[in-house]
């Protein structure tokens, strides 16, 4: 399995994308031993349509069009679900046991997502009730699939 984060727009150099590289460097470590085979970042070009519709339909298709067959696909959206980091793990765990060979975690752009990445997802997931940037989300993200990798592999780090 792998898990790989499509992302509208690019992160700039600087201590954010330092944080998220980190994050991303332990789990793709800590998840060889669980059989993750990668966590990688597909950072795909913001829409420059007038219309906050049409940026959100354009920025759809390209996100859909970049997913890989098969994949399970999580998007990060203000009204999903709000889980706690176990449910999270256990949840990730369990498309693992059942043999799904990616599982695709979407942030929108700045519009948030179309109507079509919403209508193919599998799990509409909320960092909260708080709205975070972009950046941000990415590096909350990132920690969380950390986070839910030492959960699965009894690492100490998540401590209850």
């Amino acid at each position: 399995m792998r898990f790989s984060l499509y992302c509208i727009g690019r992160m700039k150099a600087g201590a954010d994308k330092d944080l998220f590289d980190r994050y991303v460097d332990r789990a793709r470590k800590t998840g060889r031993g669980l059989g993750i085979t990668d966590v990688g970042l597909h950072e795909l070009p913001e829409s420059r349509a007038q219309r906050p519709d049409d940026r959100k339909a354009e920025e759809a298709r390209g996100l859909i069009a970049a997913l890989a067959g098969g994949a399970r696909l999580v998007v990060l959206d203000e009204n999903g679900k709000n889980l706690t980091s176990a449910g999270f793990s256990g949840r990730l765990g369990a498309w693992k046991d059942e043999g799904v060979p990616e599982v695709a975690f979407v942030i929108g752009g700045a519009d948030g997502h179309g109507p079509d990445v919403l209508a193919r997802a599998d799990l509409k997931l909320a960092l909260g009730a708080m709205t975070w940037p972009h950046q941000i989300a990415r590096i909350l993200l990132a920690e969380q699939i950390y986070r839910a990798m030492t959960i699965q592999s009894g690492h100490p780090y998540h401590r209850v």
